[in-house]
């Protein structure tokens, strides 16, 4: 038996210059964190007394003979990519899926993961991204970016660039007393709604053109962030900045926010917090806001119809934590 335990993420600034038709014309950063919630992918051979030799174990059961009868996509791509038969996969995740949060990709980083520990492959952290990437954006052809894939992969809080060459991944040189207070003032609540992400992503993926000043600009303010986090400055000036790239973000599609999400979000602010964001690509999922310590209460009684989901950073990325294997 194998498990894997993959983190999720939030991601700050810079969505939208991950899409591979953007970043290789414009380049492109992101400034994400992988949080200490998990998605866990379990592995082992299946018995050979049952009638079909495979089992997968999600939000449904599916059992089959062939890695083609699979309807899980993400499954049946990687089985047959990876060349697995016989076996049991279980995945079951700490938050809620097509959340915004990461976690179709920290399944997908999980998987491969695994199926290489399977094999006794040593493989690196860029490899795993790069590899979970691929399953997702060309064997599924899923639209999307690829910051989420590697924030799972790699875990801590970083500077991911993006050019035609691929990614290059910077973990931010700040203090961990300053990082510990830029968690302090972040909170996490979950809308109640869930989508799925790639059909918001397709409407962004095909105004990439338009809008490829507004990401630029959006880019630019991830540059100020890290200034911000590794001067002496007030923290309070990265939550504002928060408020002026989701103000961007929110023209980039009509399905990137509703009525309801702009609600919450004018009620956080009233409440005392300084700025925010939808979690991930946008209509329903996770938000998250920046508020002062003493001003967090307000924010939680204001948003008291939603579920506060307290986080911490997570620094290691998708590990391996258990593996009998007798593959």
């Amino acid at each position: 038996m194998i498990i894997v335990k993959t983190p999720l993420r939030i991601s700050f600034f810079g969505g939208g210059s991950d899409f591979k038709d953007y970043y290789e014309k414009y380049g492109g950063q992101v400034l994400s964190t992988a949080i200490d919630k998990f998605s866990y992918v379990i592995l082992r051979d299946m018995p050979p007394y049952f009638s079909y030799k495979n089992q997968l174990n999600y939000s449904v059961i599916e059992r089959f003979n062939s890695p083609e009868e699979v309807k899980h996509p993400l499954v049946r791509e990687a089985m047959k990519y990876y060349g697995a038969d016989g076996v049991q996969l279980v995945y079951y995740a700490d938050l809620p899926a097509r959340s915004g949060i990461g976690s179709s990709s920290s399944f997908s980083v999980g998987l491969v993961n695994a199926f290489h520990t399977m094999k006794n492959d040593n493989i690196t952290k860029k490899q795993l991204a790069q590899e979970a990437i691929y399953l997702e954006r060309e064997l599924c052809r899923e639209a999307g970016g690829v910051q989420d894939q590697i924030a799972a992969a790699y875990g801590g809080f970083n500077h991911i660039t993006f050019d035609k060459n691929g990614f290059k991944v910077t973990p931010l040189e700040v203090s961990g007393e300053r990082l510990t207070e830029l968690n302090e003032n972040l909170m996490l609540f979950f809308t109640g709604t869930q989508r799925v992400s790639y059909k918001v992503s397709e409407i962004q993926q095909k105004n990439l053109e338009s809008n490829a000043s507004t990401i630029k600009e959006m880019c630019a303010a991830e540059d100020e962030a890290v200034k911000i986090l590794k001067s002496k400055s007030s923290l309070n000036d990265f939550g504002r900045l928060l408020d002026y790239s989701w103000q961007m973000k929110k023209t980039l599609a009509d399905s990137v926010s509703n009525l309801s999400i702009d609600g919450i979000y004018e009620k956080a602010l009233k409440a005392g917090a300084l700025g925010g964001k939808l979690s991930g690509a946008g209509e329903g999922g996770f938000m998250f806001f920046y508020a002062e310590k003493e001003k967090q209460e307000n924010v939680k009684k204001a948003l008291k119809d939603l579920i506060y989901v307290p986080f911490k950073f997570e620094k290691f990325g998708s590990r391996v934590i258990y593996n009998g294997s007798d593959f």
